[in-house]
């Protein structure tokens, strides 16, 4: 696996970023948009897997890494169950509810994967490299 040096360039975060996209745009259309809770809510759990992933990786700490990576997989999970409730209310088209729970999926399981990986690296991270 290649050596990330800014979030960006990870895959799990851009994954989590197309996610976050397409609830924002689903959840602005009627009827859904005029569900503020669950709209709000939705928004914040996706929002909520990019930034752990970034700031999990800018705190320069594998096992901090992998916890911030664990948060977001927990959020994608979040995610995946609102859209349930969104797709039970009628707010979504079925397509939209396949295509949202499988990038919500798909982005948990990635976090998962880049967590082993990074668990079995032995590489603590930036900050605990020596300075000279």
């Amino acid at each position: 696996m290649a050596t990330f040096k800014k979030f960006e360039e990870i895959d799990c975060w851009k994954k989590a970023r197309e996610l976050t996209r397409r609830i924002y745009e689903v959840s602005a259309k009627a009827p859904f948009a005029r569900d503020f809770a669950l709209r709000d809510q939705i928004r914040r759990a996706s929002v909520s897997v990019t930034s752990n992933i970034a700031e999990g990786f800018d705190r320069s700490g594998t096992a901090e890494f992998v916890h911030f990576l664990a948060i977001a997989k927990g959020s994608a999970a979040e995610v995946r169950c609102q859209l349930y409730v969104t797709s039970d209310q009628g707010y979504i088209h079925d397509r939209d509810f396949i295509e949202l729970n499988s990038l919500a999926d798909e982005t948990g399981k990635m976090a998962g994967g880049l967590m082993k990986y990074l668990r079995g690296s032995g590489y603590k991270g930036t900050k605990f490299k020596s300075v000279p």
